[in-house]
């Protein structure tokens, strides 16, 4: 559920805070005066567009934040969360977006920041947008096969399905390879066996490479390196080297520690230069003497990077290839090779398995299109109803059921069954089904997915709806039945409902009023919850565009007393 909304620098919004309640949460106010860019605003914070137009002139910044109340029913939302080590707080989730005017957009779940299209995703469990906005999965045809599941109780029956269909597909997989010709099965077995042989035989180690390289430096730039740590030992060894002059040093400090004993630790600390510095001295000496040009010793070592180099280049000739990658190559290649001289027991128990599963799988997807069938006449003759009560009679809705096409005489199947979905609709009296998301307007689709959510109030998990523009060209008793269909589907889901129709608003159990004003010739929105009397003068100008007429505020105090939430 939405608990807040706070919104700053947002199109002609300055600063809103606000705060939505569970229920029937209903938006009004004037043409004009910003109840879409409302909306805009909580599309943009769930994911949606982001443009720098959505800033308000004058603003470098727009920043929209938002609380979401989690319950145990959002088991997606909460598996999101958990894939992501995002913890709710009091069971709460905070989301933040901002675009600043270069463009640049951020966006956080919690503190966590995350991607436009992650923070679609995660608010496509929680909140449902219908209208002229995104969020609206009526749109989306690959979500009608989920509404029709739904509606006939099979979610669970489909999941399982899937996790068999993938299985079977899997292990076709596994057979396709095995199942190659018996010359290119034993080709690919020699070549594994040579590779295997070829990077065993080398005796590599993992960090060979490594050292051979060092190696190869100092023996090519001997003369260099030479003549460096001569020089080098010289001036740590010579009469007049440091060691020399830190030796006489010695003697000196201690002379003058003893007269002054503030320079005693300056003693110390030369004492101990002395050892460090002759200690370095000795060990350079003995490098020194160590250094031997061995030119048998360096065509070795090439030799030796040269075949670690073919045999990179040869099994794993990416870039960052290395030695450990090499041998894991070859613990990949024996492997394979395992697999394939075991060949004939393995291909029949895997066929033997295949042909269970698929044997499964058939009977499976048999059972899901029969369920499919015999719910889709009665949802769509339900939603039909529904619509019709919505002013949407002789409307002609239809799931769009059929069976996917055969190959080679072999019915074909997806992950989801043997079915494809697509809703058609047939808005007008007469004229041809004709696909859902292609012709409804956005007052039609709001409507549609109203008849949804109502036969599906008991199993859709969405907790927020939200209906933009659903009461496009209606009213009178088609306003009352929208309203009342609302006020029941808000038992079940929160619900955000923008409204110019006082027969809707009326059923509300929180009133919103939005307003605009114009101040130095700066227009801005403001938000706020209304009661009381200011509840009854904002349905009177509803009612008849005249708040202050006795008539038309007695007019909204009977419809308040007899729908009012």
């Amino acid at each position: 559920m939405l608990e807040d909304l706070n919104i700053k620098d947002f199109a002609i919004i300055d600063s809103v805070q606000l705060e939505f309640t569970k229920g029937f949460n209903v938006l009004t106010g004037e043409t004009g005066a910003g109840k879409s860019i409302l909306i805009g605003a909580l599309s943009f914070l769930l994911g949606g567009k982001a443009e720098v137009s959505q800033i308000r002139d004058g603003a470098q910044e727009a920043r929209v934040s938002g609380t979401i109340l989690l319950s145990d029913r959002q088991k997606e939302a909460l598996a999101w969360l958990a894939e992501r080590n995002i913890e709710p707080e009091n069971n709460r989730i905070l989301l933040r977006r901002t675009i600043k005017d270069t463009g640049k957009t951020a966006a956080w779940i919690q503190d966590t920041p995350v991607t436009k299209n992650e923070l679609a995703d995660f608010t496509g469990f929680l909140v449902d947008i219908h209208g002229q906005h995104e969020h609206q999965s009526l749109m989306r045809v690959s979500e009608h096969r989920k509404f029709l599941d739904a509606y006939a109780g099979i979610v669970p029956q489909v999941e399982a399905f899937t996790e068999l269909y993938n299985q079977l597909v899997e292990k076709r997989k596994i057979l396709a390879e095995m199942n190659t010709s018996d010359a290119e099965r034993n080709q690919k077995i020699e070549l594994l066996k040579f590779a295997i042989d070829e990077i065993e035989n080398a005796n590599l180690k993992p960090q060979e490479e490594e050292e051979l390289s060092a190696e190869e430096a100092r023996l090519t730039q001997y003369e260099k390196l030479f003549d460096e740590i001569d020089q080098l030992s010289q001036l740590f060894n010579s009469e007049g080297g440091a060691v020399s002059l830190l030796k006489r040093s010695r003697p000196v400090m201690e002379k003058v520690s003893s007269i002054d004993s503030s320079l005693s630790s300056l003693s110390g600390r030369l004492e101990t230069a002395y050892y460090e510095i002759d200690d370095i001295a000795e060990e350079i000496k003995s490098y020194k003497n160590s250094l031997v040009f061995d030119p048998s010793r360096l065509e070795q070592v090439q030799e030796r990077l040269a075949l670690i180099y073919k045999l990179k280049k040869k099994y794993v000739p990416q870039n960052d290839a290395t030695i450990v990658s090499l041998l894991a190559y070859k613990e990949q290649a024996e492997a394979q090779l395992e697999s394939l001289t075991s060949f004939e027991g393995n291909r029949s128990a895997l066929e033997a398995e295949v042909n269970e599963i698929a044997k499964k799988v058939s009977l499976e997807a048999k059972s899901l299109s029969e369920k499919r069938n015999g719910a889709a006449k009665e949802m769509a003759e339900k939603i039909q109803t529904v619509l019709a009560n919505l002013g949407m009679k002789g409307t002609v809705f239809d799931a769009g059921l059929s069976m996917k096409p055969q190959t080679g005489g072999v019915q074909r199947c997806g992950p989801y069954g043997v079915d494809n979905i697509e809703f058609m609709i047939s808005a007008n009296p007469g004229s041809p089904l004709r696909p859902l998301a292609k012709i409804a307007s956005g007052g039609e689709l709001s409507r549609v997915m109203l008849a949804f959510k109502t036969i599906l109030a008991d199993t859709d998990t969405t907790p927020t709806l939200i209906f933009d523009e659903i009461d496009t060209g209606i009213g009178g008793e088609v306003a009352v039945a929208i309203g009342d269909h609302i006020k029941k589907l808000a038992a079940k889901h929160q619900i955000l409902c923008i409204s110019h129709l006082a027969n809707i608003a009326v059923c509300a159990d929180t009133h919103i009023k939005i307003e605009k004003s114009v101040n130095l010739q700066k227009t801005t929105t403001s938000v706020r919850v209304i009661t009381g009397q200011d509840r009854i003068t904002e349905i009177a100008r509803m009612l008849a565009g005249d708040s202050a007429s006795a008539a038309s505020l007695e007019h909204a105090r009977v419809l308040l007393s007899k729908y009012g939430g």
